[in-house]
């Protein structure tokens, strides 16, 4: 493996370091619409909002309330592999610390 290699190399997507670069990297973006998988179907739970960080945690803010807070540490964070979106899977301090995944959808903006 050549010196290049080693620099450019990628954090593991399990490591705290994986984690607080997507959480900088999906800051600040607003979204859509929020949606959770509840009984095989997938239900808006906020409309119209935007991801934050605050201290450790990601906040994700739709319909006027917090629909999900997780500390980045313990969260796990993809995005759709169409780049629209992104899914969080983690334990919501919003809700009692329920083992929660939800899907934001970014908004759509024409370059």
């Amino acid at each position: 493996m050549g010196l290049f290699q080693r620099l450019k190399r990628k954090p593991k997507p399990d490591s705290k370091q994986f984690r607080w670069e997507m959480a900088l990297s999906i800051n600040g973006r607003h979204i859509r619409y929020v949606t959770e998988k509840r009984d095989n179907v997938d239900e808006v739970i906020g409309r119209e909002g935007h991801l934050n960080i605050k201290e450790d945690e990601l906040i994700v803010f739709a319909s006027a309330q917090t629909v999900f807070r997780a500390r980045i540490d313990e969260l796990q964070i993809w995005e759709l592999l169409s780049k629209d979106g992104v899914v969080l899977t983690g334990a919501d301090l919003e809700h009692g610390g329920v083992e929660r995944t939800v899907v934001a959808y970014y908004v759509y903006y024409r370059k």
